[in-house]
């Protein structure tokens, strides 16, 4: 048995204490609630976000409250050499990361006949070019050493068409993919990649939706939960996934949705 199994048996298979994980879009919302869910289960925490204050933001009082420790970074998603750089970094650091949960993202919305080149672009690198990109640094390093875990955020429209974000759609679909591409090559060197697909979730990104009286009857008649789900819905998914609980899981895209797929 290797130490970190023997360890993982005595502290319990959920249990992250000592392990470093890396937390984009942690500033807000669903990446503030994984951040803090990770702290909770005893992991260390690196908070990722293109406007995350340096000290004292919400994400940094969550982790410290539960005892670890934060180290916020800028980095802004839509510069591709800014990402280039964040992945060499956190590759290179004498610390290695146990843990890398990609969940920055945004949202443009406007019909498909309409929709701005530099609104498919800019989704295109965020959601998905952005994302690869930092894995393949990371994930590099983790298969060299021979473990790590990898979380992406996907969405229900990693399965559905959606209204009026062609782009995000597109992205969130590739997101599925890479996932399970990630996962293929991976598997055999001890590097778990999965993804979680939220559900309508009420945040900042969703606000349009919450706001439309229309939309958001009709989404909330389709919930069998009868309710939006909060960020703190993904904690327990966020936590399962890192953990060594989920040692065989490899490739999955997990919806956490109050059942929504299931209708």
């Amino acid at each position: 048995m290797s130490e970190r199994s023997e360890l993982a048996d005595k502290r319990g298979a959920f249990d992250l204490t000592g392990r470093l994980a890396v937390v984009t879009g942690a500033r807000r919302g669903i990446g503030r609630a994984m951040a803090r869910a990770l702290a909770e289960a005893g992991a260390d925490v690196i908070g990722v976000s293109a406007n995350l204050e340096e000290s004292d933001s919400e994400v940094e009082k969550d982790v410290l409250a539960a005892g670890r420790s934060f180290e916020a970074v800028r980095a802004d998603f839509a510069d591709p050499d800014a990402v280039r750089a964040l992945g060499a970094d956190l590759a290179g650091r004498e610390r290695p990361v146990d843990i890398l949960v990609n969940n920055a993202g945004t949202i443009r919305r406007a019909p498909a006949a309409e929709h701005p080149d530099a609104d498919w672009d800019l989704v295109l690198q965020v959601n998905l070019s952005a994302q690869f990109a930092l894995s393949r640094a990371v994930g590099a390093a983790m298969v060299a050493r021979g473990q790590g875990k990898i979380i992406f955020t996907a969405s229900l429209l990693s399965f559905q068409g959606g209204i009026t974000v062609p782009g995000y759609t597109a992205a969130k679909h590739g997101i599925a993919g890479l996932t399970k591409a990630l996962a293929n090559e991976w598997a055999r060197f001890g590097v778990n990649v999965n993804a979680i697909a939220p559900g309508y979730i009420a945040t900042d990104n969703t606000q349009a939706l919450q706001d439309d009286p229309v939309r958001s009857t009709a989404i909330l008649e389709r919930i069998p939960a009868g309710r939006w789900g909060r960020a703190e819905d993904l904690a327990g998914a966020t936590v399962f996934l890192a953990s060594d609980a989920a040692g065989y899981v490899h490739g999955t895209v997990l919806p956490v949705d109050g059942g929504w797929l299931g209708r």
